[in-house]
Parts: C-alpha cells; structure tokens; sequence
C-alpha cells in the first residue's frame, strides 16, 4: 500500500472508539497496566462468512464523486443485524454522528473531529449480541466510508497500521482502553479476499470499568475509494475464537456490496 507522507494521525475509523460507547474525547493520561487475560465462554454462532469474493475492477464511471451519491452508497453497503445472525440486535445509539469521526491524537488518545475533505461520506453502527439475561456476549461496530479517490482511501488504510505501532495501547476515555494490539495486513487479495485491494486486521483486550481483558477485534478493507470495517468486543468470559467469525461475516457481506454497486462487470 502507497504511504502519503506529512498527513498527521487522522486514521480510518477504529471499532474500539464506537464499541465503547463513547465519544473518544477523553483526556490524555498515563497508560493502564496489563491485567490477565479472561477463561473463554462462546457467544451465539455467527452465518458463515461469504467465500470466493470475485471483486472486478472498479467502474469509475460508477464511484460515488459527491457526498449525496456517497451517502447512498453508504446506505446500500452498511451491514444491518441480519449480516451478523439472527440474535444480533441494533445497539443504542445506533448509528454515529455521519458529520465527524474519532482521530488517534499524539497523546494516543481518541478525539472526535469533523471529517477531512477526502472523506465523502461515511457511516458507523453499532450492534449487540445478547448471552442472557443482564449480560452482553458481544458488542459490533460496522463502518463504511467513501473516500474522494482510491488512493485516498488506501493512504488512510495506511495510516491505521502506522498508528498501531505509534500506539499499541490507547485509551478511549478515562476508564476505557484497548491494549495488547498485535496488527495483520494483507495487500491485494490476499488470502480469501479476492474482492479486496488492501486489508488491515488488529487483535488486542478491551478494558474498563466492569473488569477485562475481554477479547477485541477490528477489521478493515479497501474496494476502490471504499472501506470497510467491522469492530467487535467480548464481554464477560468470551471467548477470542468466539468474535473472530463476526469480523470476517460481516466486512465480507460489506465487500460484496460494494463490489456489487461500483464494480465493472463485463
């Protein structure tokens, strides 16, 4: 993936900023310490992941090039309850403010800022997966943005994993962190992402005032001037290999939506 030098932190929207129910704009402070990790429980099983994406070149003729057709490619690729099973509910509040995004300070802190001129559009909710009564299994975060061009969705692909080594822990509030984050990157389909020209993955342990570590992850991939991404947190006793399946359903479903809606199909 291309580097665009000079660019400051702004970095594609992260799942751990909207799965903790905050606004990112929390003040800086000292880093929370390692704690141990949690005994695994399985959370409700997730629909099989769509395989064998074919993703065709993308038509430019078809990208969105003003905010109006981006916020309706938003609205045709972001993922809904039923793309994460039939026991996923919307969370509260559902979806964000379309207006701004969460930005890694220096502090490695998580701040609200109004979208940059390369972002058209973009759109982030958020999901539940209930384990019983009082008790959360599972917390998702869909996203999709649309960028001016596709490079300027791949540079802030770029960014994201450039702040994940600036910023292996980071904080979302004042008792809210992420920590332990360990980074994958695929380029160009890669793997099972045949529809995918870049793609980013990061793992790690969600803390905060209830206890933790709980299982995190958070996925993110690119189709054009469009990226994907899904955010998922455990809850009490969750299990790691539990969350990993909601990540791959859902950003693999986005994929296919947008490949659908902008891609050249001969």
């Amino acid at each position: 993936m291309p580097r665009r030098p000079g660019r400051g932190t702004a970095a594609l929207c992260t799942g751990a900023v909207l799965l903790s129910g905050c606004s990112g704009g929390g003040p800086a402070g000292r880093r929370p310490p390692d704690v141990p990790s949690a005994a695994p429980v399985p959370v409700p099983a997730s629909p099989a992941s769509p395989t064998g994406v074919a993703g065709p070149p993308v038509d430019p003729a078809r990208a969105p090039r003003t905010p109006g057709r981006a916020r309706a490619l938003v609205a045709e690729v972001i993922a809904g309850p039923a793309d994460f099973g039939p026991a996923a509910r919307p969370g509260l509040p559902y979806e964000s403010d379309p207006g701004q995004r969460p930005v890694l300070d220096g502090e490695c802190d998580w701040r609200q800022r109004p979208l940059p001129r390369e972002v058209l559009a973009t759109r982030t909710r958020s999901f539940r997966i209930p384990a019983g009564p009082g008790r959360e299994a599972a917390r998702l975060t869909a996203t999709v943005t649309v960028y001016r061009s596709s490079d300027d969705a791949a540079w802030e692909l770029a960014r994201a994993m450039e702040d994940l080594m600036r910023c292996p822990a980071q904080r979302l509030r004042e008792d809210q962190w992420v920590g332990a984050l360990f980074p994958a990157a695929l380029y160009a389909g890669e793997q099972d992402d045949s529809a995918t020209r870049d793609a980013f993955s990061e793992t790690g342990e969600f803390h905060d005032q209830s206890g933790g570590p709980y299982p995190y992850g958070w996925s993110a991939a690119r189709y054009g001037p469009v990226t994907v991404a899904v955010g998922v947190r455990g809850g009490p006793g969750t299990g790691r290999e539990s969350i990993a399946p909601l990540v791959a359903s859902g950003r693999a479903r986005m994929l296919l939506r947008a490949g659908q809606r902008i891609g050249r199909w001969a």
